[in-house]
Order: structure tokens, then sequence, then C-alpha cells
């Protein structure tokens, strides 16, 4: 068993990084006031090939795994970017995998060069406002009509909706009611994001203001028949398909603005005098500070893992999960500590652990929130009853 990155796993991590560090945490302190997708930030991961790193080479991609992208992920969220510089490419990262693994060679060629490259923007419509995370209650229907889908419902919390110019949707092409399976009669669709059928509306939020959140709705979007991916009624098996490798990713994501925030806090230790002495001499300020780096690390190996078990073909369901949720534990241990140690300064915008700790609520809470990721492995590996 060997936990060295490669020498190229090693250059990958040092050329986001270095590509990260051009912007600085003004950058990213005045995306959080002001707002504005950070498109300066996005065009340079786009430029350095970097929103490729899991699409396949003949498409223009880089052709590694979400091992890979895993390490991209962290390397962006540790350098200060935080979830509003990994939030603007993590779309990109996993979101058409169902496409790579589900659509027609056509479609792969119509759709992935695009995103690749950053000429063009997608968003993620599954979540609606009634359902929450019963995704197979879905009610947005896509009715037949002639040689396209015509398309009624709600979606909400779909993030990059104000700055994208295509969907992936998943929506009912059956009724509920008449469905002879719990995951049939949904089908997924990638498709232009028509602003004549489709409200945009913004959410206002807590952190994260730089990539915005949105409520959808659609009233008679028309989709082509050629915009479906795979087989009608099949939608959320494909879905299924990305679940995995976004929350190894997401976990990286928590695990990389962890460090961002345990760096500041360790950094200011070493600075602040008082009482003649650095605060950082003191155990009280040592001990939890270390601890969160002890956790940090194991969320680390945990993620690396779920990553490693998807690339490789082995069931992930469990170690992603399980990475999802120590990463946003100790992600948000370690945000929480580092505004202790700042004191009073860490409630100050201008020392930047009070922005880590409001982005940090977003791994901690979404896709799947702690306590249906405990559920699942309750039932998926303890092999105790269903809980809900």
């Amino acid at each position: 068993m060997d936990f060295a990155l490669t020498a190229e796993q090693e250059a990958i991590r040092r050329a986001v990084q270095d590509t990260a560090a051009r912007f600085d945490d003004e950058y990213w302190l005045h995306k959080d006031r002001e707002g504005g997708f950070p498109e300066e930030f996005y065009r340079a991961m786009a430029d350095a090939g970097w929103l490729g790193i899991a699409m396949p080479a003949q498409y223009g991609g880089s052709g590694l795994g979400i091992f890979e992208a895993s390490l991209m992920m962290e390397a962006v969220a540790a350098s200060g970017a935080g979830l509003s510089g990994a939030s603007a490419i993590h779309m990109n990262v996993f979101g058409l995998h169902p496409v790579v693994v589900h659509g027609s060679d056509e479609q792969r060629a119509r759709w992935l060069p695009p995103i690749i490259n950053g000429e063009q923007k997608a968003c993620f419509g599954v979540t609606e406002p009634n359902t929450g995370l019963n995704t197979l209650k879905l009610r947005t229907m896509a009715v037949q009509r002639g040689d396209r889908y015509v398309v009624h419902g709600q979606k909400i919390w779909i993030s990059t909706a104000q700055v994208a110019t295509k969907i992936l949707l998943l929506a009912r092409t059956t009724p509920l009611d008449q469905v002879t399976e719990p995951s049939g009669g949904l089908s997924l669709f990638y498709t232009d994001l028509d602003r004549s059928r489709v409200s945009v509306r913004e959410i206002e939020k807590l952190g994260r203001k730089a990539v915005d959140s949105n409520e959808l709705f659609i009233d008679g979007l028309e989709i082509p028949f050629e915009d479906r991916i795979g087989e009608e009624g099949e939608g959320f098996k494909y879905i299924l398909d990305g679940m995995n490798p976004e929350r190894a990713l997401l976990a990286a994501e928590a695990v990389g603005l962890g460090f961002a925030a345990l760096n500041k806090a360790v950094e200011y230790a070493k600075e602040r005098v008082v009482f003649n002495r650095p605060i950082g001499k003191n155990q009280a300020v040592q001990h939890p500070l270390a601890k969160n780096w002890a956790e940090l690390e194991a969320a680390r190996l945990m993620t690396m893992c779920a990553a490693w078990q998807f690339d490789n073909d082995i069931p992930s369901g469990a170690a992603a999960n399980a990475a999802k949720y120590l990463a946003a534990e100790a992600g948000m241990a370690a945000c929480q500590q580092a505004m202790m140690t700042h004191g009073g300064f860490g409630y100050a915008k201008e020392f930047h652990v009070e922005r880590y700790m409001r982005e940090m609520m977003i791994p901690w809470i979404a896709p799947i929130t702690p306590n249906l990721i405990l559920s699942y492995i309750a039932e998926r590996v303890l092999g105790l009853p269903k809980s809900y």
C-alpha cells in the first residue's frame, strides 16, 4: 500500500496552486462583498486546462480521474479561494459525468468541448422546493409534443444559473402514480437554458456571494429529443453515477478550506503577542490547532480513498459518504477554531476567517446533510433497519 502521490499528481497540485495564487485574499474578499461570478479565476483555470481534468482526452480533456480532480479542488479551496473558487468550477468537473458515461458519441462531441475550454457554463437542475433530497418524488414534468419535450416545473438551490447557458435537468416523463418502480419515470436532459422560458431568481444567502444560488421557474421550456441523455425514464440511475464523485470532490473542498483556516490561525498565533508572549506559545491555543490538523489529515485520507475506489471501479458509496461527513466536520471545527484563535479579530472581514466559516456551511449541509449520511452508513454498511 503506497500513500505517496505520483510525480504527475504532485505536479498537478503545484500547478493548480500556482494558478490559484494569482487570486489573493483581497480578490476573494472583494467578491464576497460585491458578488459577481469570478470570471477572471474561471478563465484562468480554463486556460490552464483544469476544467477538463476528468474529461476524456478525445474531447479535449486530460483523461484523469476523480483522484486528480480531488487534488485540484483541495488546492483551489486551500489557496483561500474557498468555496467561492471551488464552486465556480465544481460543475465542470463532475456535472457532465452522466454525459461521459451514458451520452452518445454525437452528444459527447457536441457538449463536452465547450465545457472543457470554458466557452459554456452549465448548472445542475435537480432539487425542488417541495421534495428536497427525496429525488424520487420530483414533480417537474417533461411532456412529449412532436419531436420535443415541453417542461413545466420548479427547481431550487441551482448554482451558477445566473451565468449558465446550459442546464443538466432531471424531470419526470412518467407521472409518479404511473411508474412501476420507485426510481423509474425520471429522464435526464442537457439543453439550452432558454431564459424566455425559464425565470431565474437569485437567493440571497449567508456566504459564497460570488457564486449565485437560484430558484428556477420553468414554463414551457422546449427540449429537442436529441438533448435527452440515454433512455427515457432512466435518468435517476444516470444521476447516481455522479453522486459519489461529487461527494469526494466536495470532501476535498472542505478539507482544503479547513486547511486554509488552520493556516491563517497558525500564522496569527505566531505573530499575535499578548502578555509579552505569542499566543501560539500557550497550549490552550496549540492543542486545538494540532487536533484540527490531525482531523483534517484523517479526512483527507478518507477522501483520497473514496476517489481512488471510484476511479478503480470499486463500490465507493460508503467511502464517499464517510469522506464527505468527516471532511465537513473537520473543516467546520478548523474554521471555528480559527475564529477563536483570532479572538475579536476573527469577526472582522479583513482577517478572512469569518468568510471561511460562512462558506464551510455549504459542504456541511449540501448536497446531503450529516444525519442522512449517518443514516446511509447505518443502513447500507452496518445493516441496520431503514430509519426514514
